[in-house]
């Protein structure tokens, strides 16, 4: 067997020819005799995925970036329709499966390290971050695909062992937890992030997630029966990936070295977490990947710090924070705070993580922005325009002293891992498991978010919302309320899709429904632009709004209602995953099949 033979193997079955060339051997490695002998060549050799495993740090329409990885979802919205929610993906939209080509690398260097002499504790890291970012390149595929063909070694190429079918969820779950549980026994631990590097922690809310990720999915697309599900699962194996994720987050929460970042300013700390360059000593943060603004940097602030971003908040994500005395917004007090523009933002009125997220008038963005904002600037094209009328703050540098237009200039922190995600993970699957008599803990672990923004504490009674129009008024009152604390506290970080898709959620938040924003016609808002805002024109309309000319009340449209007119399309028997390519089934002689509805 050799390195050119195994290449061509893999190559074959997952059509990743045009991605590296099949007479090298994998990336980093300059001789395949006695690869990785020393720890030098082994954490060299790693490095490689630390730059391609991590999510990246930036902001445009390109939604696998963390600050508008939202916009796939009910939180943010374009100027266009998002083709997954609206149903629009075609098999011509079907990707490479790329992560194949880390994931060979990574089995190249596992099935190695034993030729390194060395096997102390240096060493038995560089084992662990190898478990660990197998076990993560994995995931990234399989939210978005499912069953996969787990691969832990390379290949011998023959037909057999080149041609291998999917494997079920429930069996590629359990081998990445698997690899974690390794990862966990041989990484560091470490009470900070400075090394930036993967250590004890990092692996345990990895596996808290993908277990929470699975068991969740499992329960909910089962409830439903749909396609999406494993057939051979049981309540039992369900329960126990809730109580996976529970052990792994405990294990985090017990050693009392995580906080939630709060230096007592309630109206600002929860902001300055993802404006703060080096995070490498807050003890929020797990792991986090390091933009200068220099040798490396990103464009959030340059798409942001004017308040556009060819994007915007949706009035579905304002309207679901709590009021400041911790109870749900509704009745008459929300279409009163809306007519004032910035009213209903006002941290005396609402959770202040909401004015921390969405730009309040006075909102200085930029240094060179003496007056600070004052609307929403809805004229204009591209990055320069808002088109919700809600601007994001979350994530823009608001004093940075560094290129505040220059592309890829900008220095916001890729946070990978903060202690908030295992707390809410942890208190979910409490939640999952017995809300009733996980209550009193729930609330224990909620109270750090609460309490760093000078909200009450959780109150499962006073949160509860039964209302028929509210997406999760059939779920208990504990769920319901851990799912919107999840989503307020995690708002416009990327995470809003993989919730709804895990909680077999779409009928209920997407399938007919589109995305608005502030109200327009019916607040002060509609003085503040003159002629240059044009609407309710037959032609060169740059905004659109709900309702009819004379309606009181009209709320602004991001995306054209003569191309949404029955709300997205998200297609409920197929659209939970992405289709395969059809080159693929038939390189695999049809031994993996095309995902459900495609």
């Amino acid at each position: 067997m050799n390195i050119k033979a195994i290449s061509l193997g893999l190559a074959s079955m997952f059509c990743l020819t045009g991605c590296y060339d099949l007479d090298k051997s994998p990336e980093g490695v300059i001789s395949t005799v006695g690869a990785f002998s020393t720890i030098g060549e082994m954490n060299s050799y790693l490095d490689q995925f630390y730059e391609t495993a991590p999510k990246p740090q930036g902001f445009d329409w390109n939604t696998t970036f963390i600050a508008c990885g939202d916009l796939g979802s009910d939180n943010l919205s374009g100027a266009s329709v998002d083709t997954r929610l609206n149903g629009d993906l075609t098999l011509g939209n079907a990707k490479q499966l790329t992560n194949y080509n880390y994931i060979r690398n990574v089995n190249f260097f596992l099935n190695n390290i034993g030729n390194c002499k060395v096997k102390d504790n240096t060493y038995k890291q560089c084992v662990g971050e190898g478990y660990f970012f197998r076990a993560l390149y994995y995931f990234q595929m399989f939210k978005d695909y499912g069953e996969l063909t787990w691969i832990d070694k390379p290949l011998d190429p023959n037909i057999e062992e080149m041609y291998l079918p999917r494997d079920s969820r429930t069996f590629v779950v359990d081998k990445m937890l698997a690899d974690l549980d390794l990862a966990i026994e041989n990484l560091q631990t470490q009470n900070n992030s400075s090394s930036m590097r993967v250590h004890k922690d990092v692996a345990r809310a990895l596996k808290a997630e993908i277990a929470l990720f699975e068991a969740t999915w499992e329960k909910y697309h089962k409830a439903k029966n749909d396609a999406f599900y494993d057939k051979t699962v049981t309540d039992e194996k369900i329960k126990s990936y809730f109580e996976q994720c529970v052990a792994a987050c405990k294990d985090v929460v017990d050693r009392n070295v995580w906080q939630i970042y709060s230096t007592g300013n309630k109206l600002d700390d929860y902001r300055k977490l993802f404006q703060t360059e080096d995070l490498s000593s807050n003890p929020e943060v797990l792991w986090f990947k390091h933009y200068d603004g220099a040798n490396i940097g990103n464009n959030v602030n340059r798409y942001l710090n004017q308040g556009g971003g060819g994007a915007g908040v949706t009035r579905s994500l304002v309207d679901d924070y709590l009021t400041i005395d911790g109870k749900p917004f509704t009745g008459a007090q929300v279409l009163a705070a809306k007519r004032v523009f910035g009213d209903e933002l006002k941290p005396t009125l609402r959770d202040p993580r909401l004015s921390q997220t969405v730009c309040m008038p006075g909102q200085v963005l930029r240094p060179d922005m003496p007056t600070g904002y004052t609307v929403p600037p809805l004229t204009g094209s591209g990055y320069n325009k808002n088109e919700t009328g809600y601007s994001l703050l979350k994530h823009v540098q608001i004093d940075f002293t560094g290129s505040l237009d220059g592309e890829f200039r900008g220095a916001t922190p890729g946070i990978q891992c903060r202690y908030a995600d295992i707390l809410l993970n942890y208190a979910e699957a409490l939640a999952e498991l017995d809300g009733a008599a996980n209550a009193d803990k729930i609330v224990e672990l909620i109270h750090p978010l609460r309490a760093r923004v000078g909200m009450p504490d959780m109150d499962f009674d006073r949160e509860y919302v039964s209302d028929a129009s509210y997406p999760f008024h059939a779920l208990n009152k504990y769920i319901q309320a851990v799912r919107r604390e999840r989503r307020i506290e995690q708002a416009s970080e990327g995470k809003r899709f993989n919730d709804i898709q895990r909680w077999a959620a779409a009928d209920e938040l997407i399938v007919g429904k589109h995305a608005e924003g502030a109200l327009f016609i019916g607040s002060n808002l509609e003085g503040k632009y003159g002629s240059d805002l044009k609407y309710d024109q037959t032609s060169d309309n740059n905004l659109f709004l709900t309702g009819n000319p004379g309606d009181a009340d009209r709320y602004i449209l991001p995306v054209n209602p003569s191309t949404i007119e029955n709300g997205w399309q998200f297609n409920v028997n197929r659209d939970y995953l992405l289709p395969l390519q059809p080159r693929i089934l038939t390189l695999t002689q049809n031994k993996w099949k095309q995902n459900p509805g495609w």
